[in-house]
């Protein structure tokens, strides 16, 4: 039931972004004729004022569509409401609308469980394992997602991220030897050791780390404190998302490891349902806010790639040459799919189920 959880929050998002889209163009007067969730063979098509909405069977994405691409158009190629016949800085606003749009719905998800729910209860000491690189120092160590780190070599673990921080510092300046950490696992103790990685002179174990959170809640105390919090948990998911994609651009092949498809997403996702509503809202404040920050990418196919040929039209002043740009967007379409299909079989290969097909 998690998994479908997961599964229907990622559809919602898709579904958010792609409507960002839609309606920043169709508020606009530009013409559109398609709305579409997934790719591939459309599973369910209605068509509604001349623009027709469709469930497709791959749900890894979705799409508006414009006549401007449609070649069997009996739209004229000059008329005004084209995109292509639009102003820039019109056509910037629909490309930009769907990270605008998974940003916004961040915000409003994250305002609304502090509003509705309240703030949460101060962490318990120690830091959660979320996550655990298979054959990474921690993996080696036995650590598997939900243990709760209490203490490393004897010396008592903080609350909420002061404790991460703490833990994190501690392994980074390790690489190499056995530190003795105090684990809780399904309210037993028990002394394991962890030897980080040598990566670069700085310690690693390969986990995704968070505070120890309890799953409590107190009510806000009046609405200045919702509005702060909110915005403060915004801009620490925002920002810890930005600094995880600099990492990889900075230094892709030490972080290559930590990239997650499509099964990986949905495994978090599960994870995090289990600890109930706040969970899910959590995974998808946080799903939302790295699609806006993904899509920003200037990769094409996705909508920085989009921006990124605007930009070049605004500077020479005409459109970017159409074989140009069929070039940028098949080389795109390689990577994107390829980067997927790699993501899908290593984290399909990693679930527990298939690893004991693999070992019988």
């Amino acid at each position: 039931m998690n998994v479908f959880a997961a599964i229907a929050v990622l559809a919602f998002l898709i579904v958010v972004h792609e409507a960002g889209h839609f309606f920043a163009a169709t508020l606009q007067g530009i013409r559109v004729n398609g709305f579409s969730i997934g790719f591939g063979p459309a599973l369910i098509k209605r068509q509604r004022q001349g623009v027709t909405y469709a469930i497709r069977l791959l749900p890894l994405g979705g799409f508006v569509s414009f006549p401007d691409d449609d070649d069997d158009s009996s739209i004229p190629a000059d008329d005004p409401d084209l995109m292509r016949n639009r102003p820039i800085p019109q056509r910037a606003l629909v490309i930009s609308a769907g990270v605008l749009a998974n940003l916004l719905l961040a915000l409003v998800v994250l305002f609304g469980q502090t509003a509705l729910v309240g703030l949460p209860a101060d962490p318990d000491p120690g830091v959660l394992i979320i996550d655990v690189q298979k054959g990474g120092a921690a993996d080696l160590a036995g650590l598997r997602p939900g243990d709760k780190i209490l203490a490393i070599d004897g010396e008592q673990l903080g609350t909420g991220q002061a404790g991460v921080q703490a833990m994190v510092e501690e392994i980074k300046a390790a690489p190499g030897e056995v530190l003795t950490i105090n684990r809780q696992r399904n309210q037993s103790e028990q002394s394991i050791n962890l030897q980080p990685l040598d990566e670069g002179g700085s310690g690693r174990i390969g986990a995704q780390l968070q505070a120890n959170v309890n799953g409590r809640s107190r009510p806000a105390n009046g609405p200045v404190e919702v509005i702060t919090h909110t915005v403060s948990e915004f801009r620490q998911l925002l920002q810890q998302t930005l600094m995880g994609y600099g990492g990889l651009i900075r230094d892709f092949r030490g972080h290559a490891s930590q990239l997650s498809g499509p099964v990986k997403i949905v495994e978090i996702g599960a994870q995090l349902s289990e600890q109930g509503g706040s969970g899910l809202v959590f995974f998808m404040a946080l799903i939302s806010i790295n699609l806006a920050v993904l899509n920003a990418f200037p990769v094409p196919l996705l909508d920085g790639g989009q921006m990124f040929l605007l930009l070049l039209e605004g500077l020479r002043g005409r459109p970017v040459p159409e074989r140009w740009q069929l070039a940028y967007l098949q080389s795109g379409f390689l990577l994107i799919v390829g980067l997927t299909v790699v993501l899908i079989v290593r984290d399909t290969s990693q679930l527990p189920l298939v690893q004991q097909l693999i070992t019988r």
